[in-house]
C-alpha cells in the first residue's frame, strides 16, 4: 500500500496532467483561426482610425473657432494679457462691440 504522501503526489500529478490536456486545445490556434482573427480586427482598427481622424478634425475646428473669436475680441479692444481690475466688464464690453455672445460668463 502506497504511503499517504505518495498518494497525494500522484493525485497532484494527475490533476496537473488533466488541466494541461484540457487547456492545450483552447490555447492552440490553427492557421485559419489566425487569419480570421486578423481579419476580424481589421475593421475595428479602421474604425478606430476613422474615429481618431474625426476627433482630430473636430479639435482643429474648435481651436480655429476659438482663435477667431479671440481675434475679434482683441480687435474690439480686449487685452487678455493685460492685468486689469475691470476684467469682466472689459470682456463684456468687447463682446458687445464685436457682436459675440457672452457664453458662460453670463
Amino acid at each position: 500500500m502506497p504511503s499517504p504522501s505518495a498518494r497525494k503526489l500522484s493525485v497532484l500529478l494527475a490533476t496537473a496532467a488533466l488541466t494541461v490536456s484540457f487547456m492545450t486545445p483552447s490555447m492552440a490556434q490553427s492557421a485559419s483561426d489566425a487569419s480570421t482573427g486578423a481579419a476580424a480586427m481589421a475593421p475595428a482598427a479602421a474604425s478606430g482610425a476613422t474615429t481618431k481622424a474625426q476627433r482630430k478634425a473636430a479639435r482643429k475646428q474648435a481651436r480655429a473657432k476659438k482663435n477667431a473669436e479671440l481675434k475679434k475680441l482683441e480687435d474690439a479692444g480686449y487685452q487678455p494679457s493685460h492685468n486689469d481690475p475691470n476684467y469682466p466688464t472689459d470682456l463684456q464690453n468687447a463682446q458687445k462691440k464685436a457682436g459675440i455672445g457672452q457664453g458662460a460668463s453670463q
